[in-house]
């Protein structure tokens, strides 16, 4: 990187925090900041979002995700997690709406010490869910560690009561059957009765993370059912919306023919205009 380029960085990065600032006053102000996580951690607040229609379109869709991952392909887009990885706590589950995320790390110190000093329990959520819109996705990325706790119960209640369409972990969450009996979306690695607290802490709020390791940028538009979990560029929820719904009407019409018993030449121009 030249010096141009340093200093293109640097510009790029004083205008963020500036906006970041700015925005943070104004949020304050209206009493939606709570605090907990200091604002030198939080990389944006205000950022686009994909306009309500295109999500109504997405989730018009029976199989959503598939067809999604299959459109992704035909962009070069490494944009789709199986369920394997990424499994709805509710069978049935179904989320699409803009990425919003928390970045979580370890702490050295073991909980019990943690405890016994009183340290401030800095994994808290509710930050985003306040500085969030109805509809977000929070996606909280604790690097997939399958032992404590990324997300609970009580993070739940706030998401479903600020509006969010659900949740979607990179860790585990637990509190499964608060989670159930409320019916909000969450996607997890696994589930666990561990705590998190004492375990881990925010640091960084609405910044790039990985998600199974696949990029997610705040905007994204996030895509979730049984199948697995698709993230949509920002810039391509439209297009890919648009190849989608092509498709379905392609597979609706195939599903026709092959019910009504249809010949084989028939069922081939479909099968290859599809496949081809």
């Amino acid at each position: 990187m030249d010096l141009s380029q340093v200093e293109v960085y640097n510009k790029e990065v004083a205008e963020l925090r500036a906006q970041r600032d700015k925005d943070y006053a104004e949020y304050e102000a209206a009493g939606r900041i709570w605090g907990l996580v200091p604002r030198e951690r939080i990389t944006k607040i205000k950022f686009p979002r994909v306009k309500k229609e295109i999500i109504d379109g997405y989730l018009s869709m029976d199989d959503m995700s598939t067809t999604v991952s299959d459109v992704l392909d035909s962009y070069g887009i490494d944009g789709a997690i199986p369920s394997s990885y990424l499994k709805p706590v509710i069978p049935g589950s179904k989320i699409c709406g803009p990425a919003v995320t928390i970045r979580n790390i370890p702490v050295r110190k073991t909980p019990t010490q943690g405890a016994h000093d009183h340290d401030f329990i800095a994994m808290s959520t509710r930050d985003i869910y306040y500085i969030g819109e109805p509809g977000d996705v929070l996606v909280s990325d604790f690097g997939g560690n399958l032992d404590v706790s990324n997300m609970g119960g009580q993070s739940c209640t706030v998401g479903k009561n600020c509006g969010f369409a659900g949740n979607i972990v990179n860790g585990c969450c637990r509190d499964v059957s608060s989670i159930r009996d409320y019916n909000y979306p969450v996607f997890s690695c696994g589930t666990t009765q561990i705590t998190g607290k004492y375990r881990m802490e925010c640091v960084e709020m609405n910044g790039p993370v990985t998600l199974c390791g696949k990029l997610v940028i705040p905007g994204d538009l996030m895509v979730a059912d049984d199948s697995g979990v698709c993230i949509v560029p920002y810039e391509l929820a439209e297009p890919v919306l648009e190849q989608c719904l092509k498709i379905a009407a392609s597979e609706e019409r195939m599903r026709q023919l092959i019910e009504s018993k249809a010949p084989i030449s028939e069922l081939r121009p479909l099968f290859r205009a599809r496949y081809k």
